[in-house]
C-alpha cells in the first residue's frame, strides 16, 4: 500500500479528499499549522531533519508565494520566507517527548506519530526518537532531493541511506523495538532493487520523492528547449525551488501549470509504483522468499569494499565484512 505526505505548508482540501492515507508533516516553520488539519490526517510526522540538509533550514522564495500559497501558509504574498532548522518550542529529546504527547492529546490519541530525521548519527537519533515515544521513525539519506538549501549542504552534509539503515536497525534491536517501531527509509530510492535492498537491511518501508516527480512527467524531453533556456537539460533539471518547472509540476505559474495533465500524470505514477513493486517482488522470489519482508541481510553481498562496510554485508565472493572482527 501507499500513503501520501502533505509536505511543508499545511493541508489542502484536495489532497485530503484524494488521499486514502495522508500523513501531516509538522515542521519547524509551522507554516499553515492547524490543529483541525492534524485531526483530519491519518498520521503526523514530526520533521526534525531532512537528508539533503540535516541541521540546516531553507528559503521559501517570494516568487512562489502566490495568493493561494499565502492563504494556506498564513504568509504575506511575494516575500521571501526563511524556513527554520529547528522547532521554536523545544531543544532536545525531552522536549520532543513532550511535543509528541501534546500532539497525541490534540488528536485524542488516535493518530500514529512519525519522527523524521536526516541521516547523520542514525543509531543515536533513532534511539532518541523511540525513547521519546515515536511510533514510526523516518530516516532520510543525503541522496534525497530538496528545493531550498545551499550546494555545500547538498553535496557534503549527511550520509547515504545505505550507510544509515544498519545502525538505525541496530538501535531498534538494542531497544527491543525492531518491527514494533516501524522504520521508513528515503533518499535515493529509485527502483525495485533499491526497495528490496532497503527491506533486506531491516527497513519496514520506503518513501520516494524525486522519483515520483519524474514519473509524473518532470524532466520531460518534450520541454527540452525550455530546460535549455534555464541553463540545463531534460534529465538534469533539479531547480524546483525556483518555481519555473517547464513540466508544470513544481510551479505556481498558471501558464506552466496548465501544461500538466493530472490524469495522464496520475496514470504514469501508478504505473511507476506498480513496476517498482513488481521489481522488488521479483528479487524477493529470486532469493527464495515468499514475501518482500522476508528478505534479510544474508540475501545481500556487496561489490565494493566501501559498500560492504556501509551495509555491513560480505564482499562478494568472500565472507569478509570490512570493519567486523
Amino acid at each position: 500500500g501507499t500513503s501520501t505526505t502533505t509536505g511543508d505548508g499545511g493541508m489542502t482540501p484536495e489532497e485530503r479528499s484524494q488521499s486514502k492515507i495522508l500523513v501531516y508533516q509538522y515542521l519547524p516553520s509551522r507554516y499553515g499549522m492547524n490543529p483541525e488539519d492534524l485531526r483530519k490526517a491519518d498520521a503526523i510526522e514530526v520533521v526534525i531533519g531532512q537528508g539533503a540538509k540535516p541541521g540546516g533550514g531553507g528559503m521559501l522564495l517570494g516568487q512562489k508565494i502566490s495568493d493561494r500559497v499565502a492563504q494556506m501558509r498564513n504568509l504575506p504574498n511575494g516575500i521571501d520566507q526563511r524556513s527554520a532548522c529547528r522547532h521554536p518550542d523545544w531543544t532536545g529529546p525531552d522536549d520532543l517527548e513532550i511535543k509528541i504527547e501534546e500532539l497525541r492529546e490534540i488528536t485524542d490519541w488516535e493518530k500514529p506519530i512519525y519522527v523524521k530525521v536526516g541521516a547523520t548519527r542514525p543509531y543515536y537519533d533513532v534511539a532518541l526518537a523511540v525513547k521519546s515515544g515515536a511510533d514510526v521513525v523516518v530516516l532520510d539519506g543525503m541522496q534525497g532531493g530538496t528545493a531550498a538549501t545551499q550546494d555545500v549542504f547538498i553535496e557534503h552534509v549527511g550520509i547515504p541511506i545505505l550507510a544509515a539503515i544498519r545502525p538505525a536497525v541496530q538501535a531498534l534491536q538494542d531497544l527491543g523495538m525492531h518491527r514494533k517501531v516501524q522504520l521508513i527509509v528515503s533518499g535515493g530510492i529509485r527502483n525495485g532493487a533499491d526497495v528490496a535492498k532497503a527491506l533486506a537491511l531491516g527497513a519496514d518501508a520506503v518513501a520516494i520523492g524525486t522519483a515520483a516527480l519524474v514519473a509524473l512527467g518532470d524532466n520531460d524531453p518534450a520541454f527540452e528547449d525550455d530546460y535549455r533556456a534555464l541553463g540545463t537539460t531534460a534529465g538534469a533539471y533539479d531547480d524546483w525551488q525556483e518555481g519555473r518547472d517547464p513540466a508544470g509540476i513544481t510551479t505556481q505559474d498558471p501558464v506552466l501549470a496548465a501544461r500538466l495533465d493530472p490524469i495522464a500524470a496520475g496514470r504514469r505514477l501508478a504505473n511507476y509504483l506498480a513496476v517498482l513493486t513488481l521489481e522488488a517482488q521479483t528479487i524477493a522470489r529470486a532469493c527464495g522468499k515468499s514475501h518482500l519482508h522476508n528478505l534479510e541481510p544474508e540475501d545481500l553481498v556487496a561489490l565494493t569494499i566501501e559498500a560492504a562496510a556501509m551495509a555491513r554485508v560480505p564482499l562478494a565472493g568472500t565472507d569478509w565484512i570490512p570493519g567486523k572482527f
